[in-house]
């Protein structure tokens, strides 16, 4: 995925500051994508010499308040419709999920209970952030996407952490959920 195009994507929803930008990947392309300070300044920059995006207004402690311009708009559309997508990934917490069948049945039983804990609390992080969208709003999608993947990912880690070791039964490591 394209930092400069995530960050077109976000401001042609809404002109935001750095700051609301990293604000925003936090809380809309969580599952996707992060992108921190360091990053989202100087590709805002790169974005504005290349006339991509145009600062609209200054604040306090000299913030800039970015917006697409035109053409901003158009790479934003060619790369979506005409470029095609790089599907592939390289996914820390799904490496982990394939070879965490290597590990011993108490390992691998604390393994998944906390990858299942995680999942619980960006459910509801996501949760919390539906519950305030406006209707209609552009990235409503999203996050019901978001949902939909840990629901599944929660189901199957729930399974995982029930399967039982070698003798039959669960390693004592912790209540089975």
């Amino acid at each position: 995925m394209s930092l400069r195009h995530a960050i077109l994507g976000l401001l042609e929803r809404q002109p935001s500051t750095g700051y609301e930008l990293a604000r925003r990947f936090d809380l809309s392309l969580a599952t996707a994508w992060h992108a921190s300070h360091s990053q989202i300044y100087p590709e805002l920059s790169k974005l504005e010499a290349a006339g991509l995006v145009e600062v609209v207004a200054r604040g306090a402690r000299q913030s800039k308040t970015y917006a697409l311009t035109e053409s901003g708009r158009d790479e934003l559309r060619r790369w979506l419709v005409e470029e095609t997508p790089d599907r592939s990934q390289r996914n820390e917490g799904a490496l982990r999920l394939f070879l965490g069948q290597l590990l011993d049945p108490g390992d691998r039983q604390a393994v998944f209970e906390r990858d299942l804990d995680y999942i619980e609390e960006q459910t509801e992080q996501l949760r919390a952030l539906q519950s305030v969208l406006e209707p209609g709003e552009p990235f409503a999608a999203q996050v019901d996407l978001g949902l939909r993947i840990n629901a599944v990912l929660a189901a199957w880690l729930a399974e995982q952490v029930e399967q039982p070791g070698p003798d039959g039964e669960h390693d004592g490591r912790g209540p089975a959920r």
